[in-house]
């Protein structure tokens, strides 16, 4: 039985479970140069995809009722929307800091990265990023070496920022690079994260995070119990809905499904995806690539 996720792993879009879509829906919009590219009704709920350009990144549900996610709860911590370029990233920066419903939360350079964090009108988490060249990351043995150094924000605007760029909005593109859950219990999370899903542990030095990840990225997935030590399962709230993967071939959902039989999870297979809740009841898609809004609205 193949024990590790497909080296050509990838993340697709998340799903945020949100009290007020409109809102939301021009928040990502406008903040992230995002915009709108399908839209379904599943009886009360509506379910709304932005992206860029053909790439959804995120599905909004408008779910009436649902409570908050109190903070200590297993769940997002947040969404790291991946760009392409400092002139990418340092528009989606400006874009974010000059919406006066934005919350600057901070800012880092992660040696294999530079990072700046948000959080949304509904309090979930957002991280915009681009990647160093790959060439420049270091490694102790099978570790990627990451640290959190200071990085200036208005300076990094200031060296990258680029008219053209900015003006280009939603037409540049951008994906989601990573998703950063909160978990009640590091060993089970990564029982289930790399024993069954099959990422490979890239980073385990920090005092109560993971970082897992396949192909030797930094990290697809970030695991902590730094607020929510001991979380049970998570109630019925806003926030996350899903997390999803994407995995080059049927093969790899063949391979997936069997390490989850064999645990004895239950999951659901429709053929180009299979579906299955983590400890914590996130649940969690892994399928194969080329999902569009409309395949995505379908879930």
């Amino acid at each position: 039985m193949d024990r590790v996720i497909n080296a050509a792993t990838a993340m697709d879009a998340v799903t945020l479970r949100v009290a007020d879509l409109e809102a939301m829906s021009g928040y990502y919009a406008e903040a992230f140069a995002m915009e709108p590219v399908g839209e379904r009704s599943r009886g009360r709920e509506v379910h709304r995809v932005l992206g860029r350009g053909t790439t959804p990144m995120v599905r909004l549900v408008h779910t009436p009722g649902l409570p908050v996610a109190g903070h200590r709860e297993a769940g997002l911590f947040h969404t790291a929307f991946l760009f392409d370029s400092p002139a990418a990233l340092a528009a989606t920066v400006y874009r974010a800091a000059r919406d006066k419903r934005s919350r600057f939360v901070g800012s880092a350079d992660h040696l294999v990265s530079e990072a700046f964090y948000f959080t949304d009108p509904e309090g979930n988490g957002i991280e915009l990023y681009a990647d160093r060249d790959r060439g420049t990351w270091q490694r102790r043995g099978t570790q990627v070496v990451m640290a959190t150094d200071p990085l200036d924000p208005n300076a990094y605007v200031r060296d990258h920022l680029d008219q053209a760029v900015l003006d280009a909005g939603p037409s540049r593109g951008g994906t989601v690079g990573h998703v950063h859950l909160q978990v009640g219990d590091l060993d089970v999370a990564r029982q289930f994260y790399v024993d069954t899903l099959g990422f490979e542990v890239t980073q385990s030095g920090y005092p109560g995070a993971l970082f897992v990840a396949a192909g030797g990225y930094h990290h697809h997935v970030g695991l902590n119990t730094w607020r929510s030590a001991g979380a049970g399962p998570r109630a019925a709230s806003l926030g996350l809905g899903t997390l999803a993967i994407t995995v080059p071939g049927r093969d790899d959902l063949d391979a997936l499904a069997e390490r989850l039989s064999a645990r004895g999870l239950a999951f659901a297979d429709d053929g180009r995806s299979v579906t299955v809740d983590d400890p914590w009841r996130t649940q969690v898609t892994v399928s194969l690539p080329g999902t569009d809004a409309e395949e995505l609205l379908a879930r």
